[in-house]
């Protein structure tokens, strides 16, 4: 059993900060891409930014110089902090990571997602 846990969203007025955090635990290995996307009501989720085991980036555009992703591979955990928030930034946040289970490889373990709120 695998477990993504995400914390840290909310309610922030606009210009503010946020730092999400997520914990993958459960019988979980050799993750190398961990990630969060983001969903608005009534829109696709999309991708917000993915880093790899050894710390290659991705950003998307919308987010690039306001956006950070960090992980901490010993912990099995991933961050992203989140500057100059946007009323558009308004959406709820999942956390995407890869990994084996039982000798199993799977891209797509999500949590259960974090509100994030951003007021004009």
């Amino acid at each position: 059993q695998v477990q993504l846990v995400e914390s840290g969203g909310g309610l922030v007025q606009a210009g503010g900060s946020l730092r999400l955090s997520c914990a993958a635990s459960g019988s979980i290995s050799g993750i190398n891409r961990m990630g969060w996307y983001r969903q608005a009501p009534g829109k696709q989720r999309d991708l917000v930014a993915f880093i790899s085991r050894v710390g290659t980036t991705n950003y998307a555009d919308s987010v690039k110089g306001r956006f950070t992703i960090s992980r901490d591979n010993a912990k099995n955990m991933v961050f992203l902090q989140m500057n100059s928030l946007k009323p558009e930034d308004t959406a709820v946040y999942y956390c995407n990571t890869d990994g084996y289970v039982g000798g199993w490889y799977k891209n797509d373990y999500w949590g259960q997602g974090t509100q994030v709120t951003v007021s004009s």
